[in-house]
């Protein structure tokens, strides 16, 4: 008796669990896409303003390669991945902000989708 109200219990609680761990990541994945965003202006202020079309979030963690340059714009290179382990990716021009976009794709990695996998874009 006591197991089947253990596996009731288990069975009402374990989705709102696992829901909150789902709205959890999308919060720290919005929350670090704006950081990434700022330290995207950050790049753009050092380097004339732009950023060349199809520059790679990557160029964040890059040390400079000359004296006097600038960079890297985050602390390692693992501040440039999700909390579902996929790399942001930043879109020149933004498809929602003029300049940039920096874009987190969700759970499921791909673009689209809805509640978990639905799509971060960020400033």
């Amino acid at each position: 008796m006591i197991v089947v109200i253990l596996g009731v219990i288990a069975a009402v609680i374990a989705p709102r669990l696992f829901s909150r761990i789902g709205q959890s990541k999308q919060s720290v994945a919005a929350s670090n896409a704006a950081s990434l965003a700022g330290a995207v202006g950050t790049y753009m202020i050092d380097n004339g303003g732009k950023v060349p079309q199809g520059t790679s979030i990557d160029v964040l963690a890059e040390r400079p390669t000359a004296e006097g340059g600038h960079g890297p714009y985050v602390d390692s290179a693992e501040a440039l991945v999700d909390p579902w382990g996929n790399k942001f990716i930043l879109k020149v021009p933004g498809e929602k902000n003029f300049d940039f976009d920096v874009v987190s794709y969700g759970a499921d990695g791909q673009p689209g989708g809805t509640g978990e996998d639905a799509d971060i874009t960020k400033p």
